[in-house]
């Protein structure tokens, strides 16, 4: 399973390496205990948002706003269903 790293670990790792633009991923990641390739991933997608850290949440989302719309669908379909039983209970009820 994969790990999952908060918004503030991001940042000091990516800091750490701009800051340090000599030092090889692979000796950063073993100081912070972080894969070379996640390392490089993390700068690289960095550098591609404008200089932000892009945090996801679990779950295989492009982004923080597709998690978001996945969440509010679920919770539609879950209200819909709600109201599709209380309308048959309503119906069975009224008889």
């Amino acid at each position: 399973m994969a790990k999952h790293y908060d918004r503030e670990f991001k940042e000091q790792v990516i800091q750490y390496v701009l800051d340090h633009p000599d030092l090889p991923y692979t000796q950063i990641a073993k100081q912070f205990g972080v894969h070379d390739t996640t390392i490089g991933g993390w700068v690289k997608s960095y550098k591609e948002h404008d200089d932000q850290v892009i945090v996801r949440g679990s779950g295989n989302y492009s982004s923080d706003e597709a998690k978001e719309i996945a969440h509010l669908k679920k919770e539609l379909k879950d209200t819909q269903d709600a109201l599709n039983v209380l309308k048959k209970a309503i119906s069975i009820l009224g008889k």
